[in-house]
């Protein structure tokens, strides 16, 4: 029977009287029954969610929240204060907080810091308002990569793209703001509430220090209701007391358990929405019963479908934590790196990858840091033997700005020695070999008197190296270049 046959059986039904007979009455009921069903949805029985899918949705789940979690938490953290902290680069938020000289090599606080650069550090929180951002004018390198809560690279004023000597004024703001831009200012819009700008300038040796100091003084973050006034002092920031701040972030994100990561992860999409490019996901994440803007809570789940979530969130976690080891380059060989962070675009697997082994990440043309732990055979890398790191003439590291080698213990902390050097690069004055080539020792004791001007002391224990490349290549970043094996002799 057709739908509109139905409809014009219904209309002669509706004049039927009982007395019509019972057969009659029975037709009707059996036409207005399948008028119903031609009515519902064809596959809206089809519909219903399985347990395999809560599960496959759950598990993508977690790779796709874990960036923005594991990012809270380190903002959390950095900026759970009442007022700054002097010389470290965290704070309270809305404020730049600056650091002042080099990790101390003797102190086991910092992993893998450098000696290149000064960090300029801040965390945004743009509820409220606005904030503006000045940078100075100087012909000194620097950088202010500003990453979105998702750990997306969406600015970065400085050299490389401001340029040098130009001093700008930036509003930057929430997603959901809107309003009149004061002349002067140039729009720099948020994709989400939080912000993390994680600023650099170039640092010649402690001798640099002073000229430093004054770039990064020059550096401002002021409200926008503060714009022009003088007067404006950053106001004392109430802290939380229930943030864990002995708790490395990563470890507080791996300690919550499915209900507590899925309902913080609704919860923080309110303010800091998807990205445009990710209604897909969205729209498995509502299967399961996600809402971007609304709360969440796994106990009002069905019981199956809860137990599917469940171990969807433990094998994503899982699954995180292998892929993040591998963008470590844990158990890898040769310089490891990578020319595809700051912007991930939908390959959420190797977004929570980076976030996992390296959060932070900049775009690879401003910065690139490949990472190597074993020499040209394969072996770790081990201060009881000698190594050189050999460069044909003309073919050092292609870069715009400057680069270097750090050597790390295997914990990723400084290797105190005598000469106080814990990286080598192209501001020292390194001696070229005869046909122009440069060679870089890396071992325990001294080269030689010739020698030690390119030399990179280690302890004789296990390390690792680390070089940095400040705005690399084209030569670089398209794979015409690559750093050169370590080579144990």
């Amino acid at each position: 029977m057709s739908q509109l046959t139905a409809f014009a059986n219904v209309q002669a039904c509706s004049r039927v009287k009982l007395r019509g007979g019972l057969q009659m009455l029975k037709y009707c009921l059996v036409t207005i029954a399948v008028l119903a069903a031609s009515l519902v949805p064809a596959k809206a029985q089809d519909n219903a969610l399985t347990g395999d899918e809560a599960y496959a949705i759950a598990k993508d789940a977690y790779v796709y929240a874990y960036p923005l979690m594991l990012t809270n938490a380190t903002l959390q953290k950095l900026s759970n204060f009442s007022e700054p902290v002097e010389g470290d680069a965290f704070g309270p938020p809305n404020q730049f907080h600056h650091v002042r000289q080099f990790a101390d090599p003797d102190a086991k606080v910092v992993i893998r810091t450098n000696v290149d650069t000064l960090y300029s550090a801040a965390t945004l929180d743009l509820k409220s308002e606005p904030m503006v951002l000045s940078v100075p004018a100087t012909d000194r390198y620097f950088m202010l990569p500003m990453l979105s809560l998702w750990t997306d690279v969406f600015a970065v004023p400085g050299t490389r793209t401001t340029g040098r000597n130009t001093a700008r004024n930036f509003l930057v703001t929430g997603p959901q703001w809107s309003g009149d831009v004061p002349a002067g200012l140039e729009v720099i819009k948020s994709p989400t509430r939080h912000v993390w700008i994680i600023g650099r300038t170039q640092t010649n040796g402690v001798a640099d220090y002073e000229t430093v100091h004054k770039v990064q003084d020059a550096m401002k973050l002021v409200p926008l209701s503060a714009w022009g006034k003088s007067s404006y002092i950053p106001p004392k920031h109430e802290v939380n007391p229930a943030i864990d701040m002995k708790a490395d972030p990563p470890k507080v994100v791996d300690g919550m358990d499915a209900r507590i990561f899925f309902g913080r992860f609704a919860d923080l999409l309110g303010d800091n929405p998807p990205n445009q490019i990710d209604y897909p996901m969205v729209h498995r994440l509502e299967r399961i019963g996600f809402k971007v803007g609304d709360s969440f809570d796994l106990a009002s789940v069905p019981a199956d479908i809860r137990q599917a979530i469940e171990r969807g969130y433990a094998d994503g976690r899982a699954l995180v934590l292998a892929e993040g080891q591998k963008a470590a380059g844990i158990g890898g060989k040769g310089w490891v790196y990578t020319l595809r962070s700051g912007a991930y675009g939908a390959d959420y697997l190797y977004r929570a990858a980076i976030a996992q082994c390296c959060v932070g990440e900049n775009l690879p043309q401003d910065a690139v840091y490949p990472a190597l732990s074993s020499d040209s055979e394969g072996r770790a890398l081990d201060g009881r033997s000698n190594y050189v790191l050999h460069f044909d003439k003309g073919d050092l590291p292609p870069v715009d700005a400057f680069w270097s080698v750090t050597a790390y213990d295997s914990k990723g902390y400084f290797i105190p020695n005598p000469l106080k050097r814990q990286a080598i690069g192209d501001r020292d004055k390194l001696v070229a070999n005869a046909d122009g080539s440069v060679d870089l020792y890396v071992q325990a004791e001294s080269p030689g008197t010739d020698k030690e001007a390119n030399w990179l002391p280690v302890d004789k224990a296990p390390f690792t190296l680390l070089m940095r490349l400040y705005s690399p290549r084209e030569t670089f970043l398209e794979g015409g270049w690559e750093p050169p094996a370590v080579v144990r002799r």
